[in-house]
């Protein structure tokens, strides 16, 4: 999504709390999910994704607080009755219907001409990239890959406003999640409509959205776009959950400050919400540090030993020994340590590279 001044929430929450029996899944929530844009909700098992889905998709009413879709309060309103459409982790398609008969059923329901049905579904095959041959072939007899468009394609022939889903990549193998990926993002793009996608794992959260909120122990820790949360992690959580990083926790040594896990005094600024802070913790990602070659400064730098490195493509990551801590540096192929060199290393960043944090 392309946000203009013109973009306006199509669903809000206002102090949104979840509980069952004594047990609070989601807490205090509030938020805006913006008109056309695609949300993900992402955190680790546990921590309220899913019932914050329910809630939205009209399955689970609130505890406290409002969910409005168009300024209007909808807590009570029933799914049936809602311009949404919930796309399941386990697709939810019948197994005795051919292709074209999971695709036309809400269309069924709503007394839709065959003729038409047909037409619909095949355009809605077209776009989730299914051959018109499959029409009339059996759900069961398509890949894993095809039912998932197909899943798609049911969800579209409701002509919803908002898609939700339900981690719906979850059992599919890498190479064809890293196609459907971009697929969705493709077809997010071509419809225009509002999806809101739930899901543990946060590099489809990084390619696909718009927008990230994390959550943790039925709190939203942080709402940004991808670039902020991987740029600007609002805590050592975010920042650890969001890839690989190494984080050094200082305590203040004077003007400077002094490693607790490492040895050593740092250059690193504090949180900024807490300039007097005497403890912090900082987060560098593997791609800003670097080995220092003889004579070479940083404003920080450690020494320690490499003992593996890992091929990532068109990356290494390099395991450094530092104490009894392991920081990861990731340099380019062109940039990699040469084999035989010495594996008694500097390494260092720039504080520009580093990220304070609380803990």
């Amino acid at each position: 999504m392309t946000e203009t001044r013109d973009s306006k929430p199509i669903l809000q929450l206002v102090g949104v709390r979840k509980t069952f029996n004594d047990l609070a899944a989601v807490e205090k929530i509030d938020l805006d999910i913006m008109e056309g844009e695609f949300f993900t909700i992402v955190g680790p098992s546990g921590s309220g994704k899913t019932t914050l889905l329910r809630m939205l998709a009209g399955m689970e009413a609130p505890s406290e607080g409002n969910i409005t879709l168009h300024g209007a309060r909808i807590n009570d309103l029933p799914p049936n009755r809602r311009p949404t459409c919930l796309v399941f982790q386990s697709l939810a398609l019948f197994p005795h219907m051919s292709v074209g008969q999971n695709i036309e059923f809400p269309l069924k329901m709503r007394g839709v001409d065959a003729a038409v049905r047909k037409a619909r579904a095949l355009e809605l095959m077209a776009i989730v990239r299914l051959p018109a041959s499959y029409y009339g072939k059996n759900v069961m007899k398509c890949s894993g890959g095809e039912r998932q468009r197909v899943a798609l394609a049911r969800a579209l022939a409701y002509d919803p406003e908002v898609l939700f889903f339900d981690e719906p990549l979850s059992a599919i193998d890498y190479k064809l999640k890293k196609v459907l990926e971009k697929e969705l993002k493709d077809l997010h793009r071509e419809t225009g409509k509002t999806f809101i996608y739930i899901t543990h794992s946060l590099e489809e959260a990084m390619v696909m959205s718009d927008r990230i909120g994390v959550m943790r122990a039925g709190r939203l820790v942080q709402v940004g776009t991808p670039e902020e949360i991987y740029t600007a992690p609002a805590d050592r959580f975010v920042g650890e959950f969001v890839g690989e990083v190494n984080v050094i926790e200082l305590k203040r040594a004077g003007a400077a400050w002094a490693g607790v896990d490492v040895p050593g005094t740092f250059a690193a600024a504090p949180p900024a919400d807490t300039p007097d802070a005497t403890s912090t913790f900082v987060v560098i990602r593997p791609e800003y540090m670097r080995f220092l070659k003889d004579g070479e400064q940083a404003d920080n730098a450690l020494e320690g030993v490499v003992y593996n490195e890992y091929s990532l493509g068109s990356r290494i990551q390099y395991q450094v020994r530092v104490g009894d801590k392991v920081m990861l540096v990731e340099l380019s192929r062109a940039n990699a340590l040469d084999a035989a060199a010495n594996r008694n290393v500097r390494l260092g960043w720039d504080v520009r590279d580093a990220i304070s944090v609380k803990g």
